[in-house]
């Protein structure tokens, strides 16, 4: 390239590469205030729920705190227990709308908050997030057997769940809005960064579904402005025979619960005589 244009290239390439260079540095440093936007409260902080519960608070390795919070079906024998792994926002108090569904059910629905959300403490890195997961699926295990225990996922929870579900038997797992990667979800949106060299936190729900044996099931809507139908469609490529994809036509992130489709399959597959 010789004359003007490579004189405009040059130019050009003074700033484009150092402007590159600074948000590559910016977007790594500030990577966890991206993906995770947690509410911290104090340990002596009462939840006020508008339910029955139960709280636990487990001090864990490196004197971390994992928070649990167990919602028993009210006025009824359980048929078993959710673990409910929630999404990057808030704690626990943001989620609870969600339980009713499974009360509906039988289902006692047990939520953790993650290192920096809600009580919870400790380092925000891969290893914390599938630890305390599976501490809590130990402690399921105390009550009831693993063919009583659902392991759902939601947004962010949902390669956690996957990673959960790889290891451990349960009932089934059930997904709700995923991601193939968070890698790939990063690269949706800003493809020119090597994400996948840049994320300190690695959950890449595609590859623990490889090892996942139980049943799966898969919930999107096609409308979802956070993660992308097309994201999530890349895991069934994935998903074994007998599994489920559902599609919500105009589902959106955060109101899959108001569509039929969604309310009707949850129900079919907590029904008795399905675990």
């Amino acid at each position: 390239m010789t004359g003007p244009y490579a004189k405009t290239f040059l130019k050009a390439a003074r700033w484009i590469l150092p402007v590159y260079a600074l948000t590559g540095i910016a977007i790594h440093h500030f990577q966890d205030r991206i993906f995770f936007r947690p509410v911290p409260v104090p340990l002596e902080h009462r939840y006020a729920f508008g339910m029955p519960y139960r709280e636990r608070n487990i001090r864990f390795r490196d004197n971390a705190n994992l928070n649990l919070v167990e919602f028993p079906v009210p006025g009824r024998q359980r048929r078993g227990i959710v673990l409910y792994l929630h999404g990057n926002r808030s704690n626990i108090g943001w989620y609870v709308e969600h339980v009713g569904g499974f009360h509906r059910n039988g289902y006692e629905v047990w939520m953790i908050d993650y290192p920096g959300y809600g009580k919870s403490t400790g380092p925000m890195e891969s290893g914390m997030l599938f630890a305390y997961a599976l501490q809590m699926y130990k402690l399921a295990r105390t009550q009831v057997s693993s063919d009583s225990i659902v392991i759902y996922g939601k947004s962010l929870g949902t390669g956690i769940a996957a990673w959960l579900a790889s290891r451990q038997p349960a009932a089934r797992l059930i997904l709700e809005t995923p991601y193939y990667s968070l890698s790939s979800l990063a690269a949706s949106r800003l493809p020119i960064f090597p994400w996948e060299r840049m994320l300190r936190i690695r959950l890449d729900t595609w590859s623990y579904l490889r090892a996942v044996t139980l049943p799966v099931t898969v919930f999107h809507g096609t409308d979802d402005g956070v993660i992308p139908y097309r994201n999530a469609e890349r895991l069934r490529s994935v998903l074994k025979a007998g599994d489920g994809f559902v599609t919500v036509p105009g589902g959106g992130h955060r109101d899959l619960g108001r569509f039929a489709e969604y309310r009707l399959a949850m129900d079919s597959l907590l029904s008795p005589g399905r675990q």
